[in-house]
């Protein structure tokens, strides 16, 4: 059945597994398990059926149908924080070929990982975000992400799906950055006067050092 060898195939990739052949290997090893929640009427099938059924299956629809996955997996688990963050692949780039870099989201109180969207050649990671967000259900999320996905679009894409965002500001931003920075600037020197912030410290030792971390938040 069609159910039984996509969870057979997510469950293989999961447990590290690299083409067909290992999943079926992993799947006849852990047979017994398996029947506890697939019914496999005709046993585990050979990796030429795998093969064979993802060769068929239309990419859109199989996306479509993971989407609505993991939008139900948000609504059961309660995901408080989403990190979206880019990675290059180890590995891909092999044969002459470019390396597979993509960007993720990450459940990061649950481990989970809810989608993930490849960067087109001689592009970035900032026209991949949107199309990520287009996949997730935000409603009620923190969403994370690093100086590259500090964009406006990007954030109202967050606020109208119901989200909060926390954007880091770096040098790709220049005129926000300074602003900003001015903005503490002032702050600092009059000790807060008549300002509405708030502050948290933190302590922390580990790699043979020691960090006394100072946060400042201005509302």
């Amino acid at each position: 059945m069609l159910l039984d060898i996509v969870v057979i195939t997510i469950c293989g990739v999961i447990c590290g597994c690299d083409d067909w052949q290992q999943i079926e290997t992993f799947a006849r090893a852990r047979r017994d398990w398996l029947k506890k929640f697939l019914r496999l009427p005709h046993g585990i099938p050979s990796h030429d059926t795998l093969e064979r059924v993802f060769d068929r299956l239309n990419p859109q629809a199989f996306q479509t149908c993971f989407r609505k996955w993991m939008q139900a997996l948000h609504q059961a688990l309660g995901l408080s924080q989403i990190a979206i963050d880019g990675k290059t692949l180890c590995g891909s780039g092999v044969g002459g070929r470019k390396a597979l870099h993509l960007v993720s989201a990450w459940a990061t109180a649950n481990h989970l990982s809810l989608g993930q969207v490849a960067v087109a050649e001689k592009s970035n990671e900032i026209p991949a975000i949107p199309q990520l967000l287009e996949l997730l259900d935000v409603h009620g999320a923190l969403v994370t992400i690093d100086a590259m996905g500090c964009q406006k679009e990007i954030a109202a894409k967050i606020l109208e799906g119901g989200g909060d965002y926390v954007l880091t500001v770096k040098d790709n931003q220049p005129t926000l950055l300074a602003g900003i920075q001015d903005c503490f600037d002032k702050a600092l020197e009059q000790d807060f006067a008549g300002v509405k912030q708030d502050g948290y410290q933190t302590q922390e030792r580990g790699h043979g050092r020691e960090e006394l971390r100072y946060y400042h938040i201005i509302n």
